[in-house]
């Protein structure tokens, strides 16, 4: 029973972290990142997401898989132009202004964070 709590703290222990990293990830690159106008091109056949086309400050053309998918709210139809927001370091880390998705990264926390407490609970029961 103690092998069991200790697996189930260490995997809730990951699953919070992963979360925790993709909000800072997302802060980060919102509030550090350079800004910059891409164009929508359609998503390559079998994939959800579109592509996203765009220049960073120093003149390179960057694609990249647009981070979220394409919702009711926010088609992202091929030749529309969306803001983001990029790494500058590294320009394939991007945030779609707007249309930041936190809510996973939000449940990995608040799930992961909760089987911490089932590890803990089965821990001072076993005991």
């Amino acid at each position: 029973m103690v092998v069991l709590a200790a697996l189930t703290a260490f995997g809730g222990l990951v699953a919070a972290l992963a979360g925790a990293y993709g909000l800072r990830q997302t802060r980060r690159i919102s509030a550090a990142g350079a800004v910059a106008q891409a164009l929508v091109k359609a998503a390559p056949p079998g994939a959800e997401r579109p592509t996203l086309q765009f220049e960073t400050g120093d003149g390179r053309v960057v694609e990249v898989v647009s981070p979220v998918p394409a919702t009711r709210r926010r088609p992202l139809a091929s030749g529309d132009r969306v803001h983001l927001a990029y790494d500058t370091e590294d320009p394939r880390e991007t945030v779609l202004l707007g249309g930041e998705r936190t809510g996973l990264d939000r449940a990995f926390v608040g799930a992961g964070l909760a089987l911490v407490v089932l590890g803990a609970v089965l821990a001072a029961v076993a005991s």
